[in-house]
């Protein structure tokens, strides 16, 4: 089962599931990844701000913050590229990763499977933490980055995902957004191999997976 197979424009979701229950899980809405996720993002970047030791200046914070915005471009296109579009060899495997992103490619408009579900987000967001953690905390000793750090990844993951949203269901004529509209449709219906980036198309450039056209 490829990712890449023919464009499903049924209303009608394709069912992943014969049980109810776990299809139920398939299915999200972009408001329950707003209701979830900014909270989250807000509240570990003001932890980062009211934990300070006293006499500790602040100023690291904003830094920080954007680098975890950096951090989550990367992690973007790394994911997107390297495991939502892993052509698995085996049967079973081919249908975990069709779940994955395959469902998405194969039926592209479907508005309940257009963000991450949390059943996939919330471990993720899990081991992500637990890198920042070992990295700022355990490896280099500085570990109030690691709220602020944490922060602007899961602020940057949100926007990934309404930005994604966005592409699908919105007209978006304008400026940066029609050109990321654009580009995300091309990687759909044109280049299912290329234009991996959704917020930006800078890891595309870097590592060669941006058409010149």
């Amino acid at each position: 089962m490829s990712n890449h197979l023919p464009i499903n424009h049924s209303d009608v979701p394709i069912r992943l599931f014969k049980s109810n229950f776990l299809e139920f899980f398939t299915h999200i809405s972009p408001l329950v990844v707003l209701i979830i996720w900014l909270p989250v993002g807000l509240f570990f970047l003001i932890r980062g701000i009211v934990t300070l030791p006293a006499g500790v200046s602040g100023l690291f914070i904003p830094f920080s913050f954007l680098f975890g915005l950096f951090l989550w471009t990367f992690s973007e296109y790394t994911l997107h590229r390297f495991l939502f579009h892993f052509e698995a060899k085996g049967e079973t495997a081919q249908k975990i990763f069709f779940m994955f992103h395959g469902i998405h490619h194969a039926q592209p408009q479907c508005k309940t499977r257009l963000v991450m579900p949390p059943i996939l987000s919330i471990p993720l967001a899990a081991a992500f933490y637990g890198l920042f953690y070992l990295i700022f905390k355990v490896l280099l000793n500085i570990p109030l980055w690691v709220a602020p750090t944490f922060s602007g990844f899961i602020l940057g993951y949100l926007a990934y995902d309404m930005i994604h949203y966005a592409t699908h269901h919105f007209a978006m004529r304008d400026g940066y957004l029609k050109y990321l509209k654009r580009y995300h449709m091309q990687h759909h219906y044109k280049t299912p191999t290329k234009r991996f980036g959704v917020t930006s198309p800078i890891w595309d450039s870097v590592f060669q997976t941006k058409p010149s056209d």
